[in-house]
């Protein structure tokens, strides 16, 4: 015989991972990915860059595209459905969050990169494989904490992979 407060434990805590399984959308993280890779991509096809204007530019591109989102979201679907709230609006921001998130590793790898010996090419292809691989990551936690299976864990890394293997093509054809 299960006890009424083990019971009801059970209960709160398949309740909690519900929850966080619906708020398991990191759909910012995997775009602020390819965001940011496409960042590189465009100071790559300038010419020669400074590697601290590429890390604002990242981080900058990153935290205009979060605005814009956050943007959407409250004058796009929200408006409609009910009125804010600072609590609104704070959820809003805190939700597509991963948009700067994810900016911020391409950047620290260009922000290290002489540390490394890296030359501006070197450089770019460095945050280019770091944001791809962000790109990767992200999705395949969003999927594993919205409690798919190994298979569509798998499918969904194999998708981003694919993605991001197409801006590296991007990235060859437009340096050559």
């Amino acid at each position: 015989m299960t006890s009424r407060p083990a019971v009801e434990h059970r209960a709160s805590a398949r309740e909690r991972r519900a929850r966080l399984r619906a708020h398991a959308d990191y759909t910012g993280g995997v775009y602020g990915s390819m965001l940011a890779a496409s960042v590189v991509i465009g100071a790559g096809a300038l010419g020669s860059f400074h590697r601290t204007e590429l890390v604002v530019l990242l981080l900058l591109t990153g935290l205009v595209f979060w605005a814009a989102h956050v943007h959407a979201q409250l004058f796009g679907a929200r408006l409609a459905d009910r009125p804010w709230s600072r609590a609104t609006v704070w959820q809003v921001c805190r939700e597509e969050w991963p948009i700067v998130k994810a900016a911020v590793p391409p950047a620290v790898a260009v922000a290290i990169s002489p540390l490394l010996g890296l030359d501006l090419s070197g450089t770019a292809w460095l945050a280019l494989s770091v944001a791809v691989a962000g790109q990767v990551g992200w999705s395949v936690a969003a999927a594993a904490r919205a409690g798919a299976t190994r298979r569509l864990i798998a499918m969904s890394a194999a998708v981003n992979l694919l993605f991001g293997l197409l801006i590296v093509v991007f990235k060859i054809v437009v340096s050559h």
